[in-house]
């Protein structure tokens, strides 16, 4: 299940992002087949970029990584991502094992000949980037770095997908754990897990669970329950470390107001802890208020309402 946005998308919207994309990659040679004059193409040598970070980008710490992540993360057809790791085996730059921790998957990891031209990539790609950037003024570097760094979360947001899931499913039980874990750090009393919404209150007609999704990793989440005829609740509205500063948690609470609308709730309620001012404040931006407390709740210290417009 997934929602579309009310706000149509304008034409030129859609015109302004494709003539940026056409620019962007004739710019960087994306279009070459020797990709910063090496002799290989973008695809392959953004492969091997992959393979030597580990999946993880400029940050990673190499060493391989499995055959199956690099399809995640990349996108890729199954079959097309294994012919190109068969080329790049042939060449000598790449090995293909067995994962010692799961001799189901396959791993793939670079030779020394592929460190080698790894390194002659980035040390290209580095040159190329400070090219561009020696043509611009310190503060025009600054604002275009900035531009950047916003193009790159907004469309990280764009690309993840919030899906209603039984509240039962693997991907919503795993979310709640990862919840209590980072909350239960963060309350000077901790969490006991007793505390999470049971797999029946936010199923079906009683409630809803949203699990969101980043290429493929469950990466957020949150609930609604029934509180009362009328009212419903939202519970456990919470955001992995590294998709956070992204929006997400607040197109979760969208999802959730408007399941909230379907199950036919005029307001709906919420608590939060003292701690979480980052949470407080999110809710107060959202248009929800704060009340007395309309419920006992050991880790409440601040209790909100909000009316929802356009509820049966």
């Amino acid at each position: 299940m997934r929602h579309e946005n009310t706000d149509p998308v304008s034409a030129e919207h859609v015109a302004t992002l494709r003539r940026f994309n056409r620019y962007f990659t004739r710019r960087i040679g994306a279009l070459d087949d020797h990709y910063l004059g090496q002799d290989r193409p973008l695809g392959e040598a953004r492969l091997l970029f992959e393979i030597e970070s580990g999946g993880g980008g400029e940050n990673g710490v190499g060493g391989g990584v499995s055959l199956r992540e690099l399809r995640a993360r990349l996108g890729l057809d199954a079959g097309y991502l294994s012919r190109m790791t068969k080329t790049l085996e042939a060449q000598g730059v790449v090995r293909i094992g067995v994962d010692p921790d799961d001799n189901r998957l396959r791993r793939v990891e670079l030779t020394p000949a592929g460190r080698v031209e790894i390194k002659e990539q980035n040390r290209r790609a580095n040159a190329l980037a400070a090219g561009l950037l020696d043509n611009l003024s310190e503060p025009q570097r600054a604002e275009l770095t900035h531009a950047m760094a916003t193009a790159q979360r907004l469309l990280r947001l764009a690309a993840i997908t919030v899906t209603l899931v039984d509240g039962a499913a693997e991907d919503a039980r795993a979310c709640l754990d990862a919840y209590a874990a980072d909350i239960g750090a963060r309350f000077p009393e901790g969490f006991d897990k007793s505390d999470l919404v049971r797999p029946e209150q936010v199923t079906g007609d009683a409630g809803a669970f949203f699990v969101a999704y980043e290429e493929g990793r469950p990466m957020a989440c949150g609930a609604l329950r029934t509180l009362e005829p009328g009212i419903g609740e939202i519970r456990h509205v919470w955001v992995h470390p590294e998709a956070r500063r992204l929006g997400l948690a607040r197109r979760i609470l969208a999802e959730l107001e408007r399941s909230a609308v379907e199950h036919g709730f005029d307001v709906v309620r919420l608590d939060t802890h003292a701690v979480l001012t980052e949470a407080q404040a999110m809710y107060r931006a959202c248009g929800y208020t704060e009340i007395p407390a309309y419920v006992d709740h050991v880790y409440a210290s601040h209790w909100f309402e909000k009316r929802l417009a356009g509820a049966r």
